[in-house]
């Protein structure tokens, strides 16, 4: 039985007529007015009815048939093949719904100010690289040498550790850079020790390659590396501003822990978390420098640069980054080429430090005004470096209810308790300062003060909790 269909082709649309045709032949098949084994006219035939030259119609045909939608059949002619129509399917997901934090004023920690128009060096570094061509094949897994060398460079001039190109890998980030070591160095159902309270994404990291979480306290000064046990093979650690609580890992204890890592074999795995920024002292040397045999050092531009930039940097010894190399190497898991080309510009321009020393600059009067506004609410702890100060409260108040009360508000915070695990301490608040613009962010301090005031009626008063007699 020979088919005759409604066929309309469009010369004005932009889409090849054979294509048009062979598409229309498509859906009459899915949709069942054409079913196995109806015959389809001849090229000849089916030109003519259409106006068109048989060569479009042979194209069709040629692109149905290799498809497997229709068959020749040698005398006879052209038919469907018994091929069933398959219903595509439907996709009923949810309508996106949009953050509802997006219009609001953040002092969430953790993220740079960056401005409404980006600056020159930013500008000239993008247009170096657009002058350039492409590598012509997979670029080097563990970065490209030429940024792994500058970078051994900075590192070395800014965090006093002593490497080579064949100590740098580059990543996407601290947590990629964390998620690559913790796949290649450690085992399923080994232990890791992880400061409580500390950084989220770390914990989430440990727990998806099934690793155990030993909660390690922190004070003032940072980890306490006397909690330790000789039974960790790992720990993480955030010696130069503790997160979230602010402390610097002092000298003494710096000591200790490599001689603890020493003693055990451990490997020290070193979130170098606002080590750019302290506006008390210069910046303190990385951990890193006192053993890169048992320290893995791990460096962003998220704080410094944009965390949609999604580039930093992991030190350790030669072999292992040999180990880390290989294993990218098989799982195509490394930054591209263009972003590393536009870091290198950016460190060859100086711009990475002009960046940094302009921040310092910022960040240190929003800090200041920060700390004034929220000390009659509590102790302020963690100034000295960094995007974000500590505010610890009095234990009669829920830091869970003020960040709500604080989002009600049009303030995104985030409560201290969201950080801890095991380990008691108290209530507090997390504030980030870099984010907002100066205007935004005396508004929203404002209006995390009128929060404040609603939970501390006897905030001058009240008696200071253990925490705050310290």
């Amino acid at each position: 039985m020979e088919s005759s269909l409604p066929l309309i082709l469009d010369r004005a649309a932009g889409l090849p007529l054979h294509l048009q045709l062979a598409e229309q032949f498509r859906a009459a098949i899915r949709d069942g007015r054409l079913q196995a084994g109806h015959r389809l006219p001849s090229t000849r035939d089916l030109a003519k009815d259409l106006s068109v030259s048989r060569s479009v119609a042979q194209a069709a045909y040629d692109q149905l048939h290799a498809e497997g939608w229709i068959e020749g059949r040698p005398g006879a002619g052209t038919f469907v093949t018994d091929v069933v129509p398959l219903q595509p399917a439907v996709r009923r997901s949810p309508a996106p719904r949009p953050d509802p934090t997006a219009d609001l004023l953040t002092l969430r920690p953790g993220i740079p100010y960056i401005g409404p128009t980006p600056d020159p060096g930013w500008r000239r570094a993008w247009r170096e690289v657009s002058a350039q061509s492409p590598p012509r094949g997979y670029d080097d897994a563990a970065g490209l040498p030429v940024l792994r060398e500058a970078l051994a460079e900075h590192v070395g001039r800014v965090r006093g550790i002593a490497c080579g190109p064949e100590n740098l890998l580059i990543t996407n980030g601290t947590v990629h850079g964390l998620r690559l070591l913790l796949a290649v160095a450690m085992q399923p159902g080994e232990r890791i020790a992880i400061e409580d309270p500390g950084y989220l994404n770390a914990v989430v990291a440990a727990r998806d390659h099934w690793l155990e979480i030993v909660d390690v306290p922190v004070d003032e000064d940072g980890l306490r590396v006397g909690a330790l046990t000789d039974d960790v093979p790992a720990a993480y650690v955030t010696p130069s501003h503790q997160y979230p609580l602010g402390g610097r890992l002092p000298v003494a204890r710096r000591n200790e822990l490599i001689r603890w890592a020493r003693r055990t074999g451990a490997m020290l795995i070193e979130d170098d978390y606002d080590s750019e920024f302290r506006y008390d002292v210069a910046p303190l040397p990385a951990l890193a420098q006192l053993d890169l045999d048992r320290v893995v050092h791990l460096g962003t531009l998220s704080k410094t640069l944009s965390p949609s930039l999604r580039l930093g940097w992991l030190v350790a010894s030669d072999t292992m980054i040999d180990r880390l190399a290989t294993f990218r190497a098989e799982s195509g898991d490394w930054p591209g080429w263009p972003m590393q080309a536009a870091l290198l510009a950016m460190l060859r321009d100086g711009y990475l430090d002009q960046a940094v020393r302009r921040g310092r600059r910022l960040y240190a009067d929003r800090r200041i005004h920060t700390c004034s506004v929220l000390a009659p609410y509590g102790q302020v702890i963690g100034q000295d470096a960094g995007l974000h100060i500590t505010l610890l409260l009095p234990e009669y108040v829920d830091d869970r209810q003020v960040t709500a009360d604080a989002l009600a508000a049009g303030v995104v915070i985030a409560p201290l308790s969201e950080y801890r695990r095991s380990t008691p301490g108290p209530p507090g608040l997390v504030i980030g300062y870099a984010t907002p613009s100066t205007e935004d962010l005396h508004t929203a301090l404002g209006l995390l003060t009128e929060v404040l005031d609603r939970h501390s009626p006897l905030r001058g008063s009240t008696e200071a909790t253990p925490a705050q007699r310290k």
